[in-house]
């Protein structure tokens, strides 16, 4: 094959890129090489899309054949339906995987002999591309999603081209240290020494199957996705059948890079399953499928940690997130902060809020002592107001992605008493979209009935504020909490130093990332690549973090091969 991007090409393109990330990593300080800011994208940034470009070529996709031309396509499939209303009419190749599978296996051995460096500026040179088209993937991942635009720009595309890139120096770095050469030499007295001469490659574990979820598709496909390539391994994407296209326009950028920089488009492949197929289950047990990358359900993600024994499983599932309010002293910063994290994307972010524990007696604020009522009242209020606009509204809380989640809000009036009912919002632009502003739901903590509630997942935008007979409890339910249930998020409020060594101790103690007293722009739903770590992998709720050095080294192996010097 015939190289049209050379090595020398990719690194004066991205060398740079790489060092800055491979330094962030280590300082964990802010840093992005992709702008949040939608008018930074067009002609001007090596063949860019620009805001009515992007919006020509999501367009354009629709109602048609997504060509991708990668071995073994059967038929064709597709049925997504935008959450906001449209169908989108765009099928998809089906794939005979017992014809694409040992195509992807026969791409391996150059991708492997290239070496990590060269792998990882190859993955860069994809993250550029998919970068320049960051406007039609946000039309994509909003159409898939049910995200606002906004957030489906961002996080659809500078936040996951973040996490892609950050896994992608993880790689590099893990591969770096352990690819090396060596002349060993070790003396025997009077006798000639014993000389070897010793090298140690990264050998790539085998095809990598990344499941991708509805919600979000390439934030949380691409650390898996670019982790297992800068490995060395192909990626067969199997994304969720109501999201597709945000992964099928990636696995065709990616498969351009790849061919054009001299390897086998099939080291990339998409894997798009017809109605009720269900092959998430048939691949996951593959032989061939070494390692597996899944976001979603519980239930999904146990059997692939019990029944996919042959792979490498990475699996972010679901958790009960808490937040504890012990005392403050910015009551209205704590209630606006509180206000936006329960009502962004319609909390339909595994890392949205669900339980907050306040103790029946109230907390001690800037603004004088607050009663249980009263918190949870000026709370709903704060909500109301944030979300009384309808076109912030909309901006905000982006449409309900299937019925299971319309069903829990409808249900959540009959779990206790209702603090903050859920309202119906209007979309002028798309009046079949379902929106919905959150409910809030007030439960005693001490009465059994009210457990089976709060101690369960609901999935969405359902609150609940727990009275509990003091902070300790509070501690104590958390601690149970995150243990059998698992956490994606801790946050906390407290102005008792105390208070905020048992919360923190607790935190330690049980692997759960812990947010302390946000009242300003950040919130605690929200991670920042190449900083902050996404999950722990010490919990129920993942068996990994995005994005650490245990998420990358067991994704390679280390083999040597010693030659008598």
């Amino acid at each position: 094959m015939t190289a049209g991007l050379t090595i020398d090409q990719l690194a004066e393109k991205h060398s740079a890129t790489l060092d800055t990330a491979l330094d962030v990593i280590r300082t964990r300080a802010y840093w992005s090489p992709h702008p949040e800011h939608p008018k930074a994208y067009g002609p001007d940034q090596d063949g860019g899309l620009d805001a009515a470009a992007g919006q020509a070529a999501f367009d354009a996709l629709r109602d048609r054949r997504f060509e991708l031309d990668q071995p073994g396509t059967d038929g064709w499939t597709g049925s997504e339906v935008s959450p906001y209303g449209p169908r989108l009419g765009i099928e998809y190749p089906h794939a005979d995987l017992s014809v694409l599978l040992p195509a992807m296996r026969s791409a391996m051995r150059p991708w492997r002999d290239a070496g990590p460096r060269h792998r990882a500026l190859v993955c860069l040179e994809i993250l550029k591309r998919i970068s320049a088209r960051t406007h039609e993937m946000a039309h994509a991942v909003m159409h898939t999603s049910g995200q606002a635009f906004m957030m489906a720009f961002q996080a659809g595309g500078p936040h996951a081209q973040d996490r892609g890139l950050e896994a992608v120096a993880y790689a590099y770095a893990a591969q770096a240290e352990a690819e090396r050469t060596a002349e060993w030499v070790k003396p025997q007295g009077k006798r000639d020494p014993l000389k070897l001469a010793k090298e140690f490659t990264a050998v790539p574990r085998g095809i990598a199957l990344v499941i991708g979820c509805n919600t979000f598709p390439t934030w949380n496909g691409y650390p898996g996705l670019f982790a297992s390539l800068a490995t060395g391994n192909p990626v067969l994407v199997k994304p969720h059948p109501r999201a597709v296209l945000p992964l099928a326009l990636t696995v065709r950028v990616a498969r351009e890079v790849l061919r054009e920089a001299g390897f086998s488009p099939d080291l990339v492949a998409l894997a798009a399953e017809r109605d009720g197929e269900g092959i998430a289950k048939s691949l996951a047990v593959h032989p061939d499928v070494r390692i597996i990358d899944y976001t979603g359900s519980t239930a999904f993600g146990d059997w692939l940690e019990t029944n996919a024994r042959q792979a490498q499983v990475f699996t972010e599932k679901a958790g009960v997130n808490t937040v504890i309010l012990d005392s403050t002293d910015d009551y209205k910063g704590m209630l606006s902060n509180l206000a936006f994290s329960l009502s962004l994307y319609s909390g339909q972010m595994c890392t949205t809020p669900q339980n907050l524990l306040i103790p029946r007696g109230g907390i001690g604020t800037d603004a004088g002592h607050k009663t249980y009522d009263e918190v949870v009242a000026d709370l709903a209020e704060a909500v109301g107001k944030l979300l009384g606009d309808d076109a912030r509204a909309n901006a905000l809380l982006g449409a309900i992605v299937n019925d299971q989640v319309k069903e829990r809000i409808e249900a959540a009036g009959r779990l206790g008493e209702v603090a903050l009912a859920s309202r119906a919002v209007a979309n002028p632009d798309f009046p079949d979209a379902t929106v919905r502003t959150p409910v809030i739901v007030k439960l005693d903590g001490a009465k059994p009935d009210a457990e089976a509630a709060y101690f369960s997942e609901c999935f969405g935008p359902v609150s609940f504020a727990v009275a509990v007979d003091s902070t300790a409890e509070a501690v104590e339910l958390l601690r149970r909490t995150v243990r059998e249930k698992g956490a994606m998020t801790v946050g906390a409020y407290t102005t008792s130093a105390e208070a905020e060594r048992l919360i923190e101790e607790a935190c330690l103690e049980e692997c759960a990332q812990l947010s302390l007293n946000l009242t300003g722009g950040v919130y605690v739903n929200q991670t920042a690549a190449f900083s902050d770590y996404h999950g722990s992998g010490g919990n129920p709720a993942a068996n990994a973090a995005l994005c650490d050095a245990a998420f990358v080294a067991s994704r390679f192996r280390t083999v040597e091969v010693r030659r008598q010097a």
